[in-house]
């Protein structure tokens, strides 16, 4: 079994080797202002990141019963391509996908992206989560396509509102990394 909170903590350290959590000001997705930004694309992207995160998420995938593993895009793509790659070899094979923010309007017209098909329990992932509006929308439109959500993921839970509504939905949360208000980022409780 995969230690996470190790996992976490090295992540956490290559983050801050990459420069990939910058403080200043921020204007974030959701128009909230920040005084610092945590850029996972810098983290997943990075060959060392993206096998910490596959690692940390195949565990929790694993544990949580998915067969399938995907997200939002832009975000979650690298993390999805990577964990894929990791489930087939660890022998516990799981279909990667993302879901595009609105149906495509040419070619086959998805949203969903992938090899995943319905019934597949899966779990959503995002780098970060702030407000939840992009993840939220994944996960409402993978349910829609007919998966069941087991488990919602992210690397950097900003506790801005996003993990409590996925966590009024009934579905569990964990995150790797969490943040206060002032960008203080610690190892996750949800490990």
């Amino acid at each position: 079994m995969a230690d996470l909170k190790a996992l976490a903590a090295r992540t956490l350290d290559r983050a801050q080797e990459l420069d990939a959590l910058r403080f200043g000001d921020f204007t974030l997705t959701s128009g909230a202002k920040s005084s610092y930004y945590f850029d996972g694309r810098v983290l997943t992207l990075d060959p060392e990141g993206a096998d910490l995160v596959s690692e940390a998420f195949l565990a929790m995938a694993v544990e949580a019963g998915a067969a399938g593993v995907g997200g939002p895009t832009v975000a979650a793509v690298p993390i999805a391509g990577a964990l894929a790659l990791r489930s087939r070899q660890a022998g516990t094979p799981m279909d990667g996908f993302f879901v595009r923010d609105a149906v495509k309007g040419h070619g086959a017209r998805k949203q969903v992206e992938g090899a995943i098909k319905a019934g597949t329990k899966v779990v959503i992932f995002d780098d970060t989560v702030s407000t939840g509006g992009s993840l939220i929308n994944a996960l409402d439109a993978i349910q829609e396509f007919g998966c069941e959500v087991v488990a919602v993921l992210c690397v950097l839970d900003r506790h801005q509102g996003g993990s409590d509504e996925v966590r009024r939905r009934g579905i569990l949360f964990r995150a790797m990394l969490e943040a206060d208000a002032d960008g203080n980022v610690a190892i996750s409780d949800t490990l």
